[in-house]
């Protein structure tokens, strides 16, 4: 069995970057800390998190007025700010900077007078916090059936902004709808979309020119990752998503020459040292361990001021 990794895998800077803001913030202030949903989607990243005094929370009645509060890397609606500004929290913000400019975007269109469409998943909660920003001038788009049937008051007044953890490839075709509709839109800057998705899915695209099946390390709630099961399978891989080497059945790989591997943007790199050893495992020792060319995303990003 040759088993080929994917590069780039893993951890994006804005995951670095706010795993790295809960255990500033340990470190600083003592626990508990409190943080708005999970950090990032991976249990493994809030159970360590957690054992180290970190306190996960969706309903802030539940953190003590005054104390310390960190948004998650998915980011929150204003209202969520202002809830927390009328408890006296002490907030520290880890929404991710690329979140951050979606967020920044919407309020530039709403002051532009612009009816806005944000293309994302219901109930995600990025997408949530992102609404949140939009009020009553914003719809929410999943696909390009859903552009059909889009009712809007202007359609020379009309903007679009986009969850960040979907890719160019998963928007485009609800862009190019949009577009045929209303040919007057606002495109979002490319940038807005999260470099880390694409490039995960890029790599997905050169491990199915050689393996059959990929193993997705990820959690399923995480956006990012079940867009790479996507797409493997879209590209004629056999493809499943793993929290843990536990997961992994025997049965997925037997008789598969060449085995993919990669891990969502928000799975550490222990959990795929677990998997690729589980693999060595049912191979009974006939495998070897491959990786595609290296890729230095060369992308960080700081932690905010009072933690700096």
């Amino acid at each position: 069995m040759r088993i080929l990794m994917a590069s780039p895998r893993g951890f994006c800077a804005g995951v670095d970057r706010a795993i790295e803001i809960v255990e500033s913030a340990l470190n600083r202030f003592g626990k508990p800390v409190y943080v708005r949903h999970e950090i990032v989607h991976n249990r493994h990243v809030v159970d360590d998190l957690r054992a180290k005094g970190a306190i996960f929370i969706d309903d802030l009645a539940e953190v003590p007025r005054g104390a310390l509060l960190i948004y998650s890397a998915h980011g929150v609606s204003p209202a969520v700010r202002a809830e927390a500004a009328k408890r006296d929290l002490q907030v520290v913000d880890a929404t991710c900077p690329l979140v951050t400019k979606v967020h920044v975007e919407t309020g530039r269109m709403i002051k532009r007078d612009l009816e806005i469409v944000l293309i994302g998943h219901a109930g995600h909660v990025e997408v949530e916090g992102t609404l949140g920003h939009g009020g009553d001038r914003m719809q929410l788009v999943e696909s390009a059936e859903d552009v059909q049937t889009l009712e809007v008051k202007d359609p020379s007044r009309l903007g679009i902004v986009t969850q960040t953890t979907l890719s160019v490839d998963d928007t485009r075709e609800v862009m190019d709808a949009l577009k045929d509709r209303f040919p007057k839109v606002a495109l979002p800057r490319k940038d807005d979309i999260c470099y880390a998705t694409q490039n995960r899915q890029d790599a997905v695209k050169k491990l199915c020119k050689e393996a059959t099946v990929v193993i997705v390390v990820g959690a399923p709630a995480s956006s990012n990752s079940n867009r790479l099961v996507e797409l493997a399978e879209k590209l004629g891989a056999r493809s499943y998503l793993v929290e843990t080497a536990k997961q992994l059945d025997p049965a997925w790989v037997e008789g598969v020459s060449c085995v993919g591997v990669t891990a969502g943007a928000s799975a550490p790199e222990v959990l795929v040292t677990e998997v690729i050893e589980r693999l060595q495992q049912i191979s009974g020792g006939d495998f070897s361990v491959d990786s595609l060319p290296l890729v230095d995303e060369g992308v960080t990003f700081q932690l905010p001021a009072s933690l700096r």
